[in-house]
């Protein structure tokens, strides 16, 4: 597991999602939310700059499941998307994160949201995150952090895009501080 030797200065800005709905054998979900928190602010070449509480978050999708704990996390990074990705996928698996069912149970999910305003379209990453702008436990959490961030292909800030009515009509709820 990298962990950060020094501050991260004149990074990217990049807001990543994390999200958990069943513990593991040694803690409950929050417990897995928290501590991937605590690891991304030792992670080497990213330096956390803010975090959202945490939020209730109703299962989209796959719905015969317990409620996830959602929330994100706004830091600078000097990592290229590819290793920032490399990166989050390792904490992932820390947590015994095993890629079954879309949009499935698990122990830890976390997700590039925006990376600067990059705009990128590969086979094993996307950037921006393609179905946040839909995503009520996505855009809560961030429009605690960076609410007038512009999404770069939409041109429309988070918190324009939280208030649309299709998002408002999610069940989400702001839980705890993080």
């Amino acid at each position: 597991m990298p962990h950060r030797d020094e501050p991260c200065t004149s990074g990217i800005l990049t807001l990543i999602g994390f999200g958990a709905n069943v513990g593991n054998p040694t803690q409950d979900a929050e417990g897995n939310c928290r501590e991937a928190v605590g690891i991304l602010r030792q992670l080497k070449g990213f330096r956390l700059l803010a975090t959202s509480a945490l939020y209730r978050t109703e299962p989209i999708g796959y719905t015969n499941q317990p409620w996830f704990i959602n929330g994100v996390v706004l830091g600078e990074t000097v990592l290229s998307p590819r290793d920032l990705l490399r990166a989050l996928l390792d904490v992932e698996k820390t947590f015994g994160r095993v890629r079954t069912t879309r949009w499935g149970p698990r122990p830890l999910d976390l997700d590039i949201i925006f990376y600067g305003n990059l705009v990128m379209d590969s086979k094993d990453l996307v950037i921006p995150h393609p179905r946040a702008h839909e995503r009520r436990f996505v855009l809560e959490p961030a429009y605690e952090v960076c609410p007038d961030y512009v999404h770069p292909v939409l041109g429309v800030s988070v918190r324009e895009l939280l208030h649309r009515p299709e998002v408002q009509a999610q069940d989400v709820q702001r839980w705890k501080s993080l």
